[in-house]
């Protein structure tokens, strides 16, 4: 029997877009289809480590550790600070050029998953999950 919280957890998880998501529909709208194909193949692939921590109590140790918990946090933000930076140099992502830029689908899926498996959103929410 599936509970309410449960339910109203995953609707609230679901609807609120993060920094998956996001990166996804950028890449899509700035590089094409294919590429935000290859951007959300990453972000659902980063689904897997999160499952798997959950299923060996690591998320419990993410969940009851103030440290760990802020550990994972601030590498995510550094990430996404090192990402913005990436993209705001004279020749990065936002640089205004005639032609779209091509990268390989691996990178981008890469970078998409870095995205998510250093967001400790899901960990959280899979220690959640009833059993």
């Amino acid at each position: 029997m599936i509970s309410w919280q449960f339910l109203t957890t995953a609707f609230v998880v679901v609807i609120a877009p993060g920094t998956g998501v996001i990166y996804t529909l950028a890449i899509g709208l700035g590089r094409g289809r294919w590429a935000a194909v290859w951007a959300a193949l990453g972000c659902t692939f980063e689904i897997v480590p999160h499952f798997l921590a959950a299923a060996l109590g690591l998320a419990a140790l993410l969940h009851t550790s103030a440290v760990l918990f802020s550990v994972v946090k601030f590498a995510g933000v550094a990430y996404l600070l090192y990402l913005a930076w990436q993209a705001l140099k004279p020749n990065g992502a936002m640089a205004v050029q005639a032609g779209k830029s091509h990268e390989a689908g691996h990178r981008i899926a890469r970078r998409g998953a870095l995205i998510n498996i250093l967001n400790p959103k899901l960990s959280i929410f899979f220690r959640g999950c009833p059993r």
